[in-house]
């Protein structure tokens, strides 16, 4: 019994660290063992800057999503009043899709009411595209908020293959929701002003060998999807 219930730590340790996109080397050490195992499992993370690590794993373009079991968003608001102030906010939010995903952990935390004297410019950069559910929340929000412009960026296409989640897309766009996928200078954006630098020295972003191919694989998806 004690073996097994080694075992079953040690995947569940596996798992809060693949999620985490940590590093899998140091699962022999107790502690170590014990910090992951005690991760909170589901939670809603709000920052300014997410780390370096997180956005390599999380964002990155690839076809074939294993192990990536959480959103990232990182937003952009622009409050513009009639008188042409702009109030500017931004930020990350990252779940684990726990009862709010991240999606609408942002109408929930970040944008929780809408001002009617202001006009409101949104843009997301999401690791992944949102899920029906979601989709279908932020269509509600657009049609009743005739003063929000929101623009989703996403670096993946989340179950394109579904027919709920094509149909749940169509209507984003049908709602005045601009969705497009993320280009590499668009990655390169999110690691200039939303990842976490060395203190002191700002590394160049680095993209990785399929960027291209990636998005040209996921712009074609998408825009078959919509049309």
């Amino acid at each position: 019994m004690a073996q097994k219930e080694e075992t079953t730590e040690a995947a569940a340790a596996t798992e809060a660290a693949s999620q985490n996109g940590e590093d899998l080397d140091n699962l022999d050490d107790p502690e170590k063992l014990k910090e992951l195992i005690e991760l909170p499992p589901f939670e809603i993370v709000t920052g300014e800057r997410l780390p370096a690590n997180f956005f390599k794993f999380q964002f990155r373009n690839v076809e074939y999503s294993s192990g990536r079991n959480k959103t990232f968003l990182c937003y952009v608001v622009e409050a513009q009043s009639k008188g042409g102030q702009v109030q500017a906010s931004r930020g990350y939010l990252e779940d684990e899709h726990a009862a709010a995903h991240a999606e609408e952990a942002f109408f929930n935390t970040i944008l929780p009411a809408f001002d009617p004297a202001l006009r409101y410019n949104v843009t997301w950069y999401v690791s992944s595209s949102p899920c029906a559910t979601c989709a279908d929340r932020i269509t509600k929000t657009l049609s009743k908020t005739k003063n929000l412009r929101l623009l989703i960026l996403v670096g993946r296409l989340f179950m394109w293959e579904e027919p709920e989640i094509q149909a749940a897309l169509r209507k984003l766009k049908e709602a005045g929701c601009k969705l497009r996928i993320m280009k590499p200078q668009d990655f390169e954006y999110i690691w200039q002003n939303f990842v976490e630098q060395e203190e002191g020295e700002s590394k160049a972003f680095e993209p990785w060998e399929d960027i291209q191919e990636n998005f040209l694989y996921y712009e074609e998806k998408l825009a078959d999807i919509l049309k």
